[in-house]
């Protein structure tokens, strides 16, 4: 596909500086670029390749002054990192909407309901009872148990397997090689210390707008449901146990570890490598540093913890800092005791 820089332009809500007509079919990096691709400039540190990147046109800023001649078309607006990232998501719509229909080979049990202008890639496998909303791709050799449903205009990546009951709200986006719905973790101890599994027939809700990365697991409750609500965006290879409950807008970083039965508010940020003990409560707001490990539940909202076991941040930080400097206090420490040594003497 290509686009002039008019229509850029209309999409943007931005002014256009130069030929209008000026063509690209691909993006690239100011630093980078070639003839025929599009770049934008919202760093200053990148203000010099303004004038000697070969990108057809350029979106920038409003306010940005032209310090040399510039060969690109311009396209001016007012925040140019949000204008570019908002044709980044024009543009991936556009392209997924040239992909509509059902591939061969693939298996579609004669229960599913299928809305409009849906797309189902080759190898996929759907189940009996499986609802597709309006609009939503189904990439090759993605997996829907029985009776998942799936919203309207969802992406779910290939290789994705999602188990029996789950459901998938819309504008979700689910990337490559993620399990929903396996089983929780469970198993009750016997008197003779085998280990007997607790079946788990609850399910999992994704609720709309959540994105979840590539190789996450998220599992089943025992009972009830594990849920991920509006807005929540969950990194690669995160695991998260039977019946959480994650709160609007929350974001979780790769390799972090959700135990079962954790209640995490809104707006929470959890750092790569965090772990959080089972049944607990995470207040709203909380940012959680990058392989903390909370073993107790935070009610205070908007409070910052680090360490292992986690406590406030910038106690934290004292402490780290103060470690840093034991060598030199235990030496001052020495040199005290033996002058107290010698004052003891002398009195």
């Amino acid at each position: 596909m290509k686009f002039s820089a008019f229509q850029i332009a209309q999409i943007i809500n931005g002014k256009v500086e130069g030929n209008p007509e000026s063509m690209v079919g691909d993006f690239g990096k100011i630093e980078e670029a070639k003839e025929g691709q599009l770049a934008f400039l919202a760093n200053p540190k990148y203000e010099e390749y303004l004038y000697t990147t070969k990108a057809s046109i350029i979106i920038i800023n409003e306010s940005q002054e032209l310090k040399q001649p510039v060969t690109a078309t311009l396209i001016r607006v007012k925040d140019a990192y949000a204008a570019f990232a908002g044709l980044l998501d024009a543009y991936q719509q556009m392209k997924a909407n040239l992909q509509s229909g059902v591939q061969d080979p693939v298996y579609i049990h004669p229960s599913v309901k299928i809305g409009n202008n849906v797309f189902v890639g080759a190898f996929a496998c759907l189940n009996e009872d499986v609802v597709l909303g309006d609009g939503t791709k189904i990439y090759s050799g993605v997996y829907l148990g029985n009776k998942v449903s799936v919203g309207q205009n969802s992406i779910i990546h290939p290789g994705v397997k999602i188990y029996h009951d789950c459901v998938i709200g819309s504008n979700v986006i689910i990337h490559a090689g993620t399990i929903i719905g396996s089983d929780g973790f469970g198993f009750a101890p016997l008197p003779d210390g085998t280990l007997k599994k607790v079946p788990q027939i609850g399910n999992v809700i994704i609720e709309d707008n959540v994105e979840i990365g590539a190789n996450t697991t998220i599992d089943r409750a025992t009972m009830g449901s594990t849920i991920i609500h509006k807005g929540v965006k969950i990194d690669n290879l995160v695991q998260i146990a039977h019946n959480v409950e994650i709160g609007n807008n929350t974001v979780i970083a790769a390799l972090a570890g959700i135990s079962g039965s954790t209640k995490i508010g809104k707006n929470v940020m959890i750092g790569g490598q965090a772990g959080l003990a089972g049944h607990i409560s995470v207040a709203d707001g909380t940012k959680i540093n990058g392989k903390s490990g909370v073993s107790k539940t935070v009610k205070m909202p908007n409070t910052a913890l680090d360490g292992n076991p986690a406590f406030d941040f910038t106690s934290s930080m004292k402490s780290k800092a103060l470690t840093k400097n034991l060598p030199q206090l235990e030496k001052r420490i020495k040199e005290l005791e033996i002058l107290v040594k010698k004052l003891s003497s002398n009195s």
